[in-house]
């Protein structure tokens, strides 16, 4: 089985629930201590053995291919000013073997529409989808490269999923699943956004898939749904008929970046995780608390 090479980053979207800071800057670059949520999720792509990164960007989002190509003036300044250990942070932001590639979806038609601008690059190759304001922290295995495991065995899509509270169903793709022969949870149907009343689980597709070539085909035959926009969960629900799809649920704990209570969580919890800032932000915290 061919390992996964290419990595698709939907970074089209306006991220409103942030204004007015994502005005002109990207939600994508808003930072978690301090690095960029498209980097977390570009270094967790490249853990996987990844080496060719698919931006699909659209207006107002200059700054992160600035952030991912090379900074001479500052790593002149860096070096003259023998600050070495910050120039081997910034020089090291893209691996030498990594290649990025970027793409201009013209119009905001959907997660789906940013999907299909990616076949010219990825052809007939089986890629992963990275949403970055899903931030996923795992121990060990990042959850693409769990996922990229879990390719090699089966060779089919599979979608990260989590168990959510009825009351939420409304805020994400829901599976329904079975049992297969060696345990795992095929996808017998998904559906985008279901009322809780009308929903067939409350297992939640979130930001990570890993998809064939197949999907392409699906998504060119797909018609605006939700929100008027091309559903990638509604041409995964047309692949279903002519290929297995499984559902993973990761070992990892998801933060919602694309929400404001969800960043401020991952920015608290990675502050006290951090190797430099952890000790003195958690004796911060409980001097605000007593």
């Amino acid at each position: 089985m061919a390992k996964i090479r290419k990595a698709v980053f939907p970074v089209a979207g306006l991220g409103t629930r942030f204004l007015p800071v994502t005005k002109a800057s990207p939600k994508e670059m808003l930072p978690i201590v301090d690095k960029p949520l498209i980097q977390y999720a570009a270094e967790e792509a490249e853990d996987a053995g990844v080496d060719q990164l698919v931006f699909i960007t659209g207006r107002n989002k200059r700054s992160i291919e600035d952030h991912f190509d090379k900074a001479y003036e500052l790593e002149m300044e860096l070096e003259s000013a023998g600050k070495h250990k910050l120039l081997e942070i910034v020089q090291n932001i893209l691996p030498p073997q990594v290649h990025c590639i970027f793409l201009r979806q013209a119009e905001a038609l959907g997660l789906g529409h940013a999907v299909l601008c990616a076949r010219p690059v990825v052809g007939n190759e089986a890629f992963a989808v990275l949403l970055a304001d899903d931030l996923i922290h795992s121990d060990g295995q990042g959850v693409v490269e769990q996922m990229a495991h879990m390719y090699e065995r089966y060779g089919c899509s599979i979608l990260s999923v989590m168990e959510v509270p009825p009351e939420e169903t409304a805020m994400y793709g829901i599976v329904e699943t079975r049992t297969g022969p060696s345990g795992e949870q095929l996808v017998t149907s998904i559906v985008e956004k279901p009322a809780p009343q009308d929903a067939p689980s409350t297992l939640a597709v979130v930001g990570r898939y890993l998809l064939t070539p197949g999907i392409f085909d699906k998504l060119e035959q797909t018609q605006a749904g939700s929100g008027e926009e091309i559903q990638l969960t509604d041409a995964i629900a047309a692949l279903l008929a002519d290929e297995p799809v499984i559902a993973y649920p990761f070992r990892g704990k998801r933060y919602d970046c694309g929400s404001k209570l969800g960043y401020l969580e991952a920015t608290v919890e990675y502050g006290l995780s951090h190797p430099e800032l952890g000790d003195d932000f958690a004796d911060y915290l409980r001097q605000l608390v007593v």
